[in-house]
């Protein structure tokens, strides 16, 4: 069960502190990255104690001196990697390890605890925060937590681009390989399942995106609707129109695309993909681990998901999305506007004879309105978990812990540290990984 929030009063999370924001608090996850003490002696005053303080207890996290004797094992020096350019390496990796999961499972936070054990880099693999402007109801890190690590691929798009599979591996690729040769370990932290599958399996050769037919098929879909498109669609490539809903725009929009530059339907690139995957030279050393947190029981997910959408309510998600729309170049198909929360919002938004659209408008929203925001939004958000789960069962190599469980954040580091001492065996001339605790 999860533990009643010590901040919360009549159901409403109080005002931040300067050390400890409510986005970290919104968090709920499984520990925090530094102990309550550790972070009082940083900021030079008192952190009340918050949600995760709470998990870290229940889950048996190592306490501060067992945190303090690893940090003085990994400054003890070691043999240079060859990857790492020269560089005196923390960790003797020459991959990433993955944490993935349904949302609200606890991603960021048992990174987090990995970091606060050995030196590494988180790179965000969620295909929501690489949004500006896009905060709260993105769960995006807070600066607190960005600032105890770095973190990559937050904050490098603005809402009105796209951001593909093919351009995150591109960039995952290229960062794996910077922090490595800076001697950190990479931590691939998220919850966009086809990114991981990109990174680990490759991608297909379908070609880009094309801003002019893309327009075309728009247009062509303003006229005669989505389900005629899927129609089309299905006269063309009826495989890829067999597994689509009729009203899935993004999707249809473009396997059309793609059908329409190459002459071939989408079909055809996936099959060739599987079939090349088979015979592909992937690299059998990477991922380092593939740890997956997902729950033993659905409905402690479902907790948790209710709780951290009324945080995120409570903190202005219905403003953020107000100041959104005031831009006045965004629309609803967007993909940053699609994102689970924020599609929800801008209907709410959108509905005829609504008045409080605006950002200048201080109106609070129609109560009974605001309520069938909030119950589309948990369930859009939980079908969005349910997703996750399923193209999680179809990865075998993934490593399941169940989030839910009173020694989840243990068996983390338990799964980390075999991981890198494992591979510490197989490169003896790299320095030891260092070792967790049990």
């Amino acid at each position: 069960m999860l533990p009643p929030d010590p901040h919360a009063a009549n159901g409403r999370p109080e005002q931040a502190t300067p050390t400890r924001t409510s986005r970290e608090r919104r968090r709920g996850a499984l520990t925090p990255a530094l102990s309550r003490k550790e972070r009082e002696q940083e900021v030079g005053s008192p952190v009340q104690q918050g949600p995760r303080d709470w998990l870290c207890q229940t889950a048996g996290a190592a306490a501060p001196s067992g945190g303090r004797e690893l940090r003085e094992a990994n400054d003890r020096g070691g043999q240079l990697s060859p990857e790492g350019g020269g560089s005196d390496t923390q960790c003797a990796t020459t991959g990433g390890i993955f944490i993935t999961g349904p949302t609200a499972s606890g991603k960021t936070a048992a990174a987090l605890a990995i970091a606060q054990h050995t030196p590494c880099e988180i790179i965000s693999v969620d295909s929501a925060l690489v949004y500006r402007g896009m905060d709260i109801g993105t769960a995006k890190p807070s600066a607190f937590e960005r600032a105890e690590v770095p973190h990559h691929l937050i904050d490098i798009r603005d809402p009105l681009q796209a951001y593909s599979a093919a351009e995150f591996v591109l960039d995952a690729r290229r960062l794996i390989g910077e922090i490595t040769a800076r001697g950190k370990l990479p931590l691939l932290v998220g919850g966009t399942m086809l990114y991981f599958k990109a990174l680990a399996e490759g991608l297909d050769d379908m070609p880009p995106a094309d801003a002019a037919v893309r327009a075309a098929i728009a247009l062509e879909a303003a006229s005669k609707g989505w389900p005629q498109m899927h129609a089309a669609l299905a006269r063309i490539d009826p495989l890829t129109a067999a597994r689509l809903q009729p009203q899935d725009s993004q999707r249809i929009a473009r396997a059309l695309e793609v059908h329409r530059i190459s002459g071939q339907p989408m079909s055809f690139f996936q099959r060739r993909l599987a079939i090349e995957k088979g015979a592909a030279c992937a690299r059998p050393d990477w991922p380092i681990a593939f740890i997956s947190l997902e729950p033993a029981d659905r409905s402690w997910l479902h907790a948790r998901i209710a709780l951290r959408f009324g945080q995120m309510r409570d903190a202005g998600f219905l403003d953020e999305v107000r100041a959104l729309r005031a831009r006045g170049d965004l629309h609803a198909d967007l993909p940053s506007m699609r994102c689970v929360g924020y599609r929800q919002a801008w209907a709410l938004l959108d509905a005829p004879g609504n008045v409080h659209g605006n950002v200048a408008s201080n109106a609070p929203v129609d109560s009974a309105a605001a309520a069938a925001w909030e119950a589309l939004s948990l369930a859009a958000t939980r079908q969005l978990a349910k997703r996750q789960l399923t193209w999680l069962r179809s990865m075998p190599e993934r490593q399941v812990v169940a989030c839910d469980a009173p020694d989840a954040l243990a068996q983390v580091l338990r799964h980390v540290a075999h991981a890198l001492e494992t591979r510490a065996l197989s490169a003896p001339q790299t320095r030891p990984a260092p070792r967790f605790p049990a």
